[in-house]
């Protein structure tokens, strides 16, 4: 969930103002040569690129990362029971508790994502897997603003946006809370309770006005002050092996709710 970092060019643009003999040369991009406009192949392979670089080629020309899950999605042989979508919360749970991504429970979280972005590519990596459910957690990089500000209606209307569409095709909504967060490290200067405390009281309230499940990780996780307890975050925010223990249980009980209707 770092904050992005400027993209390429415009870090480009900020060297060519520096006296030439302060410039340090920058690395080659090895994005270059990657073909633009509407193509059939937009994933071209570079194998392994520094992370600052990747990031910044994410922002500037993948904004959705819709090139992570592009491979595995066409590798799927067999109808998801349960998508789970989300941002590196969900991207680190089948890392730390791989034996829960079975029967059907597939993982396309991505660290770091907002709605926005989660929004662009809800289409390729849950609507046309075709999932009996999808399990949305989302908004903590909102909060947060991994990718700029933005009013508490418009993350409202993606996470709903995307809940209306899973609903217009077929599959069964979930909708979690965002996690617990008493101070985020890579943004320390948002005061993140009263915001997450917000955005879910709305979310179980769509979720319960449109027949969606909704299920609250807090009462597992958070302590009296709206933080994570200890032992459960590795930095407060992204649970531990033993976070992701006390979600499991009630992930699994929701999974159940909005299959067995």
């Amino acid at each position: 969930m770092t904050r992005f970092l400027p993209t390429l060019a415009l870090f480009s643009a900020a060297m060519c103002a520096v006296p030439a003999a302060a410039q340090v040369a920058a690395p080659a991009d090895p994005f270059a040569g990657d073909p633009t406009g509407i193509v059939a192949d937009p994933c071209p392979s570079h194998g392994k690129v520094d992370w600052a670089v990747q990031h910044a080629h994410d922002q500037a020309r993948d904004f959705g990362q819709l090139c992570r899950y592009r491979a595995a999605n066409a590798a799927l042989t067999e109808r998801p029971r349960v998508v789970f979508a989300g941002d590196s919360i969900t991207d680190n749970w089948i890392n730390l508790d791989p034996s829960f991504f079975t029967h059907g429970l597939v993982d396309r979280g991505i660290s770091g994502q907002t709605t926005p972005q989660l929004l662009v590519r809800f289409r390729q990596d849950v609507i046309d897997l075709h999932p009996r459910a999808v399990h949305i957690m989302i908004g903590t990089n909102d909060i947060a603003g991994n990718t700029g500000a933005a009013a508490m209606e418009t993350v409202e209307g993606n996470i709903a946006s995307m809940a209306d569409l899973a609903r217009a095709h077929g599959i069964r909504v979930i909708l979690a809370s965002v996690p617990p967060a008493g101070a985020f490290p890579w943004a320390k200067d948002k005061q993140p309770v009263p915001q997450i405390a917000a955005l879910n009281r709305w979310i179980a309230t769509y979720a319960k006005s449109n027949g969606f499940t909704y299920v609250d990780y807090h009462p597992a996780l958070a302590t009296s002050d709206g933080a994570m307890k200890p032992g459960l975050a590795s930095d407060g925010v992204h649970p531990t092996a033993a976070g992701y223990a006390a979600m499991r249980p009630l992930a699994e009980a929701a999974i159940e709710k909005a299959l067995g209707r």
